[in-house]
């Protein structure tokens, strides 16, 4: 389990609240009151993580409405015993996936995805998972994600270098590459194993 920095949670409520309080509050003064905290949120994160506090109320402090935590989906595709994994532009490896964009469900999403980083057609059979990103995956973020890992069925496909990958293999449980730990961990792709063969798997949660 990944360990807190409880400043940077603290931070991240403070940001939660000023942000609900601009979007309902109707006072202007409120909405002045608001704007500090959130300012206030962001130099507590940006000294934390010695970030520019330009780059950080880019990230931190664009949404509006009631706050809410990304999704993003992540597909669990095998070809006999091996898992698929793409190379990203760092040398690191992920299982395809990324944020799930507005107007797609997850199941298109994660279709979508892996089309565009595998090159690959897939049909999305079961979910495997859904999970709170900050009790898994490192570093942490100063928002909320939530991760669906889907097991999908190769249809056809062959991989192409694109913007975001640059080579794709598929690798067994006991000979992983090195991971892109902040999107997938080898626990998580253990689990992906265990949901693949069981007989009946039963659904994690957070």
């Amino acid at each position: 389990m990944v360990k807190n920095n409880p400043w940077l949670h603290w931070a991240a409520e403070l940001q939660s609240i000023a942000q609900a309080g601009l979007y309902y509050g109707k006072d202007v003064f409120d909405h002045e009151r608001y704007e500090r905290i959130r300012e206030i949120a962001s130099l507590m994160v940006a000294e934390m993580t010695e970030q520019p506090v330009e780059e950080i109320w880019q990230l931190f402090c664009q949404n509006v409405g009631y706050q809410t935590p990304k999704l993003d989906t992540r597909a669990a595709i095998f070809k006999e015993d091996k898992i698929l994994l793409v190379q990203e532009n760092d040398g690191t490896w992920a299982l395809p996936g990324g944020w799930v964009e507005y107007n797609l469900s997850v199941k298109e999403n994660v279709i979508k995805e892996v089309k565009e980083e595998a090159g690959l057609n897939v049909k999305a059979t079961k979910i495997i998972a859904i999970q709170d990103r900050s009790k898994h995956n490192s570093p942490e973020y100063i928002y909320g994600v939530c991760k669906v890992f889907v097991d999908c069925e190769l249809i056809d496909g062959h991989f192409e270098k694109n913007s975001e990958t640059i080579a794709s293999d598929y690798f067994s449980i006991d000979q992983l590459p090195p991971l892109a730990e902040q999107k997938v961990n080898a626990e998580q792709i253990k689990m992906c194993f265990d949901a693949h063969f069981a007989n009946n798997w039963e659904v994690y949660f957070d």
